[in-house]
């Protein structure tokens, strides 16, 4: 048997593989494509980064109590990785879609190449998540220690 002080750990990392892994049958779902890199991606539904904050608050509160220094201190991580996520990232991801469209633009309206490397380097725009995909990270961060809390506190 897995040791109760393990609770959190547990359930935090498997909040986040469960995310990273359901992001893979749902991109399947939309597409129709089985795309492996979904399972090391950041972005879409449901946000792992949320799962795995959300799962060690709530294995926190569980074990030391929801009023607890250390839960407090969980849950104001968790609201600050959650506000990021679907606010700063989010954001930075389009404004790097914004620029790459810019210079496609640039390029189609004037003829010119630019040379500089940088120009030719493909971003990845889908850094945050949507409201929606932070929501339902936080689902199922609840759920994860709820479903396991049999296994460790008996």
């Amino acid at each position: 048997m897995i040791p109760n002080s393990l609770f959190p750990l547990v359930c935090a990392l498997l909040a986040n593989v469960t995310a990273q892994v359901a992001k893979l049958f749902i991109y399947y779902y939309r597409t129709g494509e089985w795309n492996l890199q979904w399972v090391l991606m950041s972005g879409g539904f449901p946000s792992s980064h949320s799962s795995t904050v959300t799962a060690l608050s709530m294995t926190v509160g569980m074990e030391d109590g929801f009023s607890s220094t250390l839960f407090a201190v969980t849950a104001v991580f968790s609201a600050i990785v959650m506000y990021d996520a679907c606010h700063v990232r989010y954001y930075s991801g389009k404004n790097i879609e914004l620029t790459q469209q810019l210079i496609k633009d640039l390029r189609d309206m004037t003829g010119l190449t630019f040379s500089d490397p940088i120009y030719q380097e493909k971003l990845k725009t889908i850094l945050g998540h949507k409201v929606v995909e932070v929501i339902g990270g936080f689902v199922l961060g609840l759920l994860i220690p709820l479903l396991l809390s049999p296994l460790f506190l008996i």
